[in-house]
């Protein structure tokens, strides 16, 4: 019985244009996930949601854009499943809920909230342990910052919290280690 393509969600921001090295990155992410056999998730907007969606889509892959109620927009035309959540927050859960994977592209206040929220659910326990990707080195003073807290919230993460974060240098180094990883699921 053939497995079920893992669904990745993929974070990031909504400003990036098509001739900024974000969205060519998100892209980049897109396709190398969709050659992996692995479903992109985006919250199906514009930007990097409609970069790694793009990059999937042009590669044979499916795509999925969680969108909300509250904000006007529709789903960017490369998503193939738009599902409609009625707030902001219904999005956010949906979008972790959804991913066995995520990656967190370069973004803003938005996608720093993804990113705190799905490592901080990791870090409890309060979902199974799933891999959290961050592209390039644009959190990497966040993760720094976090991981050198204060004594008594260093020795809450401890080890777990630094290896709960991957950093990967590419889209391509990205998509190699979420797939190694769902290769080595049973």
């Amino acid at each position: 019985m053939k497995r079920q393509a893992a669904i990745v969600t993929v974070f990031g921001g909504s400003q990036p244009r098509e001739s900024d090295q974000h969205y060519r990155q998100a892209h980049e992410l897109g396709v190398a996930l969709a050659q992996k056999g692995l479903v992109v998730c985006s919250g199906g907007y514009g930007g990097t949601m409609e970069a790694v969606s793009r990059g999937a889509k042009q590669a044979g892959g499916r795509t999925l854009g969680v969108t909300a109620q509250s904000f006007k927009s529709r789903a960017n035309r490369w998503v193939d499943q738009e599902v409609r959540m009625k707030t902001w927050r219904a999005r956010l859960f949906e979008l972790i809920r959804r991913g066995r994977a995520y990656v967190a592209c370069p973004g803003g206040t938005g996608t720093l909230v993804e990113l705190a929220v799905v490592w901080e659910m990791l870090n409890k326990g309060a979902m199974s342990n799933r891999p959290l990707v961050v592209l390039g080195d644009f959190w990497k003073p966040v993760i720094d910052c976090v991981q050198e807290a204060e004594p008594g919230q260093r020795t809450r993460l401890g080890e777990r919290g630094k290896e709960m974060v991957h950093r990967a240098s590419s889209a391509a180094d990205a998509a190699g280690y979420l797939a190694e990883y769902f290769r080595a699921q049973p």
